[in-house]
């Protein structure tokens, strides 16, 4: 049956509002997305939607910009590859489209409409009633487009075309996967993934606006943008706290307005007492409000001093989880905004008093419960997938960047941002420190990590850290023991770059542990480090995370991770935030009191002296077997007299760190040296040790240390008890044992010992 185009269209458009109408009694995600920016009149246009997938990606030119049904319906606004959508299709999308149809409500005729997108992955194109609206590139980041010459009375067309290349390397892609879901990366997320809405404005209205919390003088500074100006505009702050006013100002409307809001009988914002003030910011003409907003804000102060992060002038430990963010199955999407609240919940019940939010850029609302509950948030760029080479690529991640920054900086939960994730910068290094060092520039209220893990590229970072998944508590507690003595630097993971070279910053480990725990759910797929039993898991937790807890120079940690995420399997929950096991058993070992807590920092100044030196600087011959030796070869009266003689160390020149002298290639090596103590007149002792991987350390026959795992370069070991035991005046005897398993091998020794000069 044929029919004019014209009543070809309102019929699609009736199909269309008829499935929209249905939707609207069960509207998914129905609450308002931005609780720190609330206006009264806004629409809700998540739920069906018109979608299909435009392979040959023709679809503009098959005319589906306007008045063409769409091939299946979806459920917005979660991903088509999530089950929560309807369509549930995790195959590489490039080109999607969506389409649907709204009514403007009459609450807001004759005011200045703005459709919002939250957040559209990747390259957004909007039409509405046919009209070209405007388009946006960012996976992560929101963005609105003005509509209000493009709509009428009745039913209104909506639009969106969907190009989305994960591998291109133009766009930052977080842990999505370029093919299937595989190792620490997953399923991808297309298209619309968090609530669409329309919003009504004023004439004037309120673009942007940022709050600056001062704390010790008990004021709130604000810096607004205007939109529509006129002569005569004025602004009006007005806080309340328990429904009460405590501070008021009213200013003089300017394209960027100023203002200070002095706070009666001001209240901190802390993880202990999160207290909260609302905030009305009116836009006022001829005495009337032609605009108004809902938000609020907290009295909250953080500063930095020398290597402590301080947070209201208290060195508060910041006991971190990582959260991917992941469910399964909204994918990217919380099936609900309870769904946010209750992870945090979770991860507060397991001790942790905050998150890293890695790798993605979460929904507002999460960090409105964070506010809400005192839970210690840091913000992070999913770098990921970013071409660093590409001038196109860097230049769309910092427009994006910072409309996620500009999003977020009024959150007092928010405590730090991190714009890459384990990224060397490769031959590019220029490319990544502008993308840097424009962080401190859009927002330098809060503390800055350049780069989580890896290199760190940009010499002003405010904080340090490292990633570090060692599982042996005795080698992890190796790398961190000595940090604060003179000359020793805490463990990073490129110890051989000069980039990354310690500053003195406050520092954390902010990624270890990531155990994988066998349960009755185990299928024999998935993956996590040093699978273990619960007794095994909860003994090992204790003994890394103690080693965070004890030392008073680590303002923190990060553990891996709160729940489980498809193969990557070691959560502190499953993947469908049921518990392993009672979460008060890990809360128990976090929740105790950190040193940095309770002490000062620690700083040793030592006087430093070579007894046995390693071969870092100079070969030392040593005698060595790779052929088991017999019983007593330890000890100094053994004959080692068939060994082999040759310098160190010994190892394979392709191990990180390694200053090999002689090559070792197998699985098992046995060295020994003699040298001569004239004295003993030191207050402690040191083992200097680059091993790859398990060393045992005897001086006389007695051994003095055990090393599991591997080190990336020398590093210093504490044993001035056991070296005060075994050593005597006169030749004493060193003996090494290493056994190399995967991977490259070294092993090099020495001793040191020192005074405290203080």
């Amino acid at each position: 049956m044929g029919g004019s185009p014209t009543m070809l269209m309102c019929m699609g458009v009736m199909v269309l509002m008829s499935a929209a109408i249905g939707a609207q009694n069960d509207i998914p995600r129905p609450e308002h997305p931005r609780p720190d920016f609330e206006r009264t009149d806004w629409l809700n246009l998540n739920g069906a939607w018109q979608w299909e997938i435009d392979e040959a990606g023709d679809g503009e030119g098959r005319g589906l910009t306007s008045g063409a049904d769409l091939a299946r319906t979806i459920l917005v606004p979660f991903c088509p590859e999530s089950t929560l959508s309807g369509i549930g299709n995790t195959e590489y999308m490039v080109h999607t489209w969506y389409r649907r149809s709204f009514e403007v409500p009459r609450t807001m005729a004759g005011k200045r409409l703005l459709l919002h997108f939250e957040a559209v992955d990747w390259h957004a194109r909007v039409w509405v009633n046919g009209a070209f609206a405007g388009e946006h590139r960012g996976g992560y980041s929101p963005f609105a487009l003005e509509i209000t010459d493009l709509v009428k009375d009745e039913a209104n067309e909506v639009v969106v075309h969907c190009y989305d290349r994960t591998n291109s390397g133009l766009q930052a892609t977080g842990k999505q996967s370029f093919g299937k879901s595989e190792g620490c990366v997953y399923t991808r997320t297309t298209g619309l993934w968090q609530t669409v809405w329309l919003e009504a404005v004023g004439e004037t209205y309120l673009r942007e606006f940022s709050l600056v919390p001062d704390l010790d003088n008990g004021r709130v500074a604000f810096t607004g943008k205007l939109d529509g100006l006129t002569p005569g505009t004025k602004v009006r702050l007005v806080a309340k706290a328990d429904g009460k006013v405590v501070g008021e100002e009213t200013v003089d409307a300017a394209w960027q307005t100023t203002a200070t809001v002095a706070i009666k009988n001001p209240r901190p914002w802390s993880p202990e007492t999160p207290f909260l003030y609302d905030l009305t910011i009116e836009i006022v003409r001829d005495g009337k409000a032609v605009d108004a907003v809902q938000s609020y804000f907290g009295l909250r102060k953080i500063s930095i001093q020398g290597n402590r992060f301080l947070i209201n002038d208290r060195p508060i430990f910041q006991r971190l989880v990582l959260d991917q963010g992941f469910y399964p199955d909204g994918i990217y999407t919380a099936p609900s905004d309870e769904a946010l609240k209750r992870d945090i919940e979770l991860s507060m019940a397991a001790g942790f008093n905050g998150a890293r939010l890695h790798q993605k850029v979460f929904e507002p609302r999460l960090l409105y419960w964070a506010d809400r509950l005192g839970y210690l948030v840091w913000g992070e760029y999913p770098s990921w997938g970013l071409n660093l080479g590409d001038a196109t690529a860097v230049g769309f991640a910092a427009q994006e960047w910072k409309e996620i920054v500009l999003r977020d900086r009024n959150h007092p939960s928010l405590i730090g941002w991190c714009p890459l994730n384990e990224t060397g910068g490769g031959d590019h290094p220029a490319a990544a420190q502008a993308l840097l060092s424009a962080t401190q520039t859009m927002d330098p209220t809060r503390p800055f990590l350049d780069t989580s893990g890896y290199v760190h590229l940009y010499p002003a970072t405010d904080v340090y850290d490292c990633h570090d998944y060692t599982q042996d508590p005795a080698a992890f507690k190796a790398r961190y023991e000595m940090f604060g003595l003179t000359g020793v630097d805490p463990w990073n993971n490129n110890l051989s770059d000069p980039r990354s070279a310690y500053r003195g910053q406050p520092y954390f480990v902010s990624e270890y542990g990531g155990i994988r725990l066998k349960t009755d759910r185990d299928t024999g797929e998935g993956w996590g480090y040093g699978e273990t039993d619960l007794q095994e898991f909860l003994a090992r937790y204790k003994g890394l995370t103690d080693v965070l807890l004890d030392n008073p120079n680590m303002f923190g940690f990060c553990y891996t991770q709160l729940t489980d995420i498809e193969q990557e399997q070691n959560g502190i929950y499953f993947y469908d935030r049921e518990p392993k096991y009672d979460p008060a058993l890990v809360k128990a070992i976090n929740a105790r009191e950190a040193a940095y807590e309770t002490q000062g920092p620690r700083t040793m100044r030592l006087a430093w002296r070579t007894l046995v030196p390693t071969s870092e600087e100079a070969p030392q011959e040593w005698r060595y077997t790779t052929e088991a030796p017999p019983e007593g070869w330890e000890k100094p009266a053994f004959d080692d007299g068939a060994w082999q003689t040759g310098p160190g160390g010994f190892g394979t020149a392709t191990t990180p760190g390694a200053v090999v002298g002689t090559t070792w290639d197998g699985d098992d090596i046995w060295i020994r040296r003699t040298f001569r103590l004239d004295e003993w007149d030191a207050e402690m002792a040191f083992l200097q040790i680059h091993h790859d991987e398990d060393a045992e350390v005897y001086v006389n026959g007695k051994q003095i240390a055990t090393f599991a795992g591997y080190t990336t370069d020398y590093v210093p070991h504490e044993a001035t008890k056991a070296l005060k035991e075994a050593l005597k005046v006169g030749d004493n005897t060193l003996a090494v044992h290493c056994k190399q398993t995967i991977g490259g091998q070294f092993i090099d020794v020495g001793i040191r010992i020192a005074e405290d000069r203080d």
